[in-house]
Parts: C-alpha cells; structure tokens; sequence
C-alpha cells in the first residue's frame, strides 16, 4: 500500500455512520489482557495475546486465519459484568472515532457458551453496556443480532423470538452468518421471514466468501434490505440489476476483505465498481479490532488508496445514514443533521 498523503485526523473530523461492526472483533486489547489475568482464561501467556486476536501482516491473509481470531475472541465473555464493560467500550471506541449512529451486532449464542449463559440474559447484558454508552456519549445505536447459518433453525428461532421481545430496548436487527460456502440460508428462511413480521429489520452476510447466487437466494428469499459485504455482486448482471430494482443496500468492508483473503489487494477493491453500477453501498470496518482499523482508515483509504473524491466519501455516509434500521423520524433527522455537518467541513 503506498504512503498516505493526509494524516487520519484529517478522517477523524468527518461526522460518520457504520452499519457494520460485530461486538466480538471489536474489543480493545488492553482489556482482553485484563481480563485474562483476572480470570485465569486458558490462554497463552497475555504478552503473546495479540497474535492470537488481530491479523498482523506476517500471517497468511486468508478466511481461516480471520476467523481463528474468533474461537479466541469469544472465551473472553465470561462473566456479565464484562459482557456490559465490552460492549460499552465497543460503543465508546466508535464514539472517539466521531461515529454519530452505528450499529453494532453481536451472537448471542456465541457470548453465551463460555458459561452456558441464558441466551435472553445475555442480550440483556449487552443492552445494558449499550445504554451506558448512550447515556454518556454522544452517539446513536442499534443493536443487531446474528445467528449462524452452521447452527440450528430451532436456535436461530430462539434468538429471533427474544430479539423481537427486545425491540423496545434497542434491538432492531436480525442478521444471517457464517460459513456461506458450507452451509446454505434456505433453511432460515422461515425464521427470517417470521422475524420481519415481528418488526426486525433483515441484513444478510452473503457473496463474501461464497459466491453471487447466495446474494439472489438473501434478497430473493430472505427479503434482505441489506447485503453483509456482497462484493461478489458483480458476477452477475442479473444479480445487479435486481439489487438496484430492490434497493439493497451493500455493507462493504474494505480492510476485512483484504485480511480474509476476499480481494488480494486493497487498490483492487472492487468498491468503486458497485458505485459505478449504481449500487446503494456503505462503508464500514467489520471488525475494528481484529483488523488494527478504524472507520477513518477506512474514509482515508477509500480517498487516498482507491483515489476517489471527498464528494464520493461523502455520499457512502449519507447512504449509511438513509438505510440505517431507524424509525423514519428518526432516519431523516439523522440524514438531516450528516448533512448539514457534511456541508460545514472546510475544504
């Protein structure tokens, strides 16, 4: 990657929005250090923590390796008081980092094995550290959860249910994930459709590792109003054209899929095609931890790495703020408010 001509902090000013980011790949490395020692975690010694929870650039990037980080990661949600102390830091990161609504999503099957937690509790933990978050910070957030296309309809169902129950709290999402390459969506389409009913918003993680018929099968058969990555979109014309006609929306992540082995070099990335193609894309980090990233690397690369204009930046967040899962009120207040911030930033 060649040199950057302006420092982050250029980014750093620019009001931003992220509708992408999971709670497990964003948890700070000092406190993944605390943590272990406190609780005695069955871990490598903590100075050799870092290698085994962020990519660095001396190992293969590949979607083995990205999501080894994960098995690790997921150890470290022992106990309810660190589920709210992490997922309130994920939440001030964000804030520090100028981000004015995110959405964050988090498994609550995953964080809820270490200590075979009650998925409902867990959720609840999670809200709390959310809401003192929001109650300190300047910042907007919704909640999203994931289930796992690996695991079973019936607990998909389980989550979906106490999701809905917790619309009121701040939940306003359900996501599908996993390994899209072994594990078909069909099977969840029931559950999905059911979560839509009970008022969840729908995003679907597909054509990132697998390819552009699971991004037809999630809008098609899932009704997905957002695409998790999807950069494989372009196989496909039919597939394009049948986003555009929808107006899906794409969740690209441009530092994740060159650590996951997706693209093979960011000035490749083929974010600029699917604007190009007249795709609703938006721009965010996945997961900021693992990835050593913030959202403003990620503006500074679109600028300065794939050389397009500040007014294109610009456009990706006003397309975050427009297909956030908000009420409307709310949506155009926030898409009111970008815009004049947009407009207001020195040239």
């Amino acid at each position: 990657m060649r040199q950057l001509d302006l420092t982050l902090d250029h980014y750093k000013v620019i009001p931003k929005v992220e509708l992408h980011r999971h709670l497990e790949g964003s948890l700070r490395l000092s406190t993944l250090q605390e943590v272990a020692r406190t609780y005695h975690l069955d871990l490598p010694e903590t100075g050799r923590l870092q290698p085994l929870v962020q990519v660095s650039q001396e190992e293969p990037y590949s979607a083995s390796n990205f999501l080894s980080k994960f098995a690790i990661l997921r150890q470290f949600f022992c106990s309810p008081e660190i589920i709210q102390r992490l997922a309130f830091e994920a939440i001030a990161d964000a804030a520090m980092d100028n981000i004015r609504y995110i959405e964050l999503r988090f498994t609550p099957a995953a964080l809820s094995k270490v200590e075979d937690f009650p998925l409902g509790d867990v959720m609840d933990w999670v809200i709390a550290g959310v809401n003192q978050a929001k109650s300190e910070l300047d910042i907007a957030v919704s909640l999203i959860v994931s289930v796992n296309r690996h695991e079973s309809v019936d607990l998909a169902e389980k989550v979906a249910d106490l999701a809905i129950a917790r619309l009121p709290m701040g939940i306003t999402g359900i996501d599908l994930a996993g390994d899209e390459a072994r594990y078909p969506a069909k099977p969840f389409a029931g559950v999905i459709q059911e979560a839509r009913q009970g008022g969840l918003h729908i995003t679907i993680h597909a054509g990132e590792w697998a390819g552009v018929a699971n991004i037809t099968e999630a809008i098609e058969l899932l009704g997905a109003e957002r695409i998790g990555h999807g950069i494989r979109v372009l196989e496909n014309p039919s597939t394009v054209a049948l986003a555009r006609e929808r107006g899906t929306v794409f969740e690209v992540c441009m530092t994740s899929n060159y650590q996951s082995g997706v693209v093979s070099t960011l000035k490749s990335h083929p974010l600029p095609r699917l604007l190009f193609t007249g795709l609703k894309t938006t721009l965010n980090t996945d997961d900021p931890s693992i990835c050593q990233i913030m959202l403003s690397h990620e503006y500074q690369l679109v600028c300065e790495v794939l050389g397009m204009p500040r007014n294109v930046l610009f456009g990706l967040i006003q397309t975050g703020a427009h297909a956030a899962f908000l009420p409307e009120t709310k949506r155009t207040t926030l898409e009111q408010t970008l815009e004049k911030e947009l407009a207001s930033l020195p040239d």
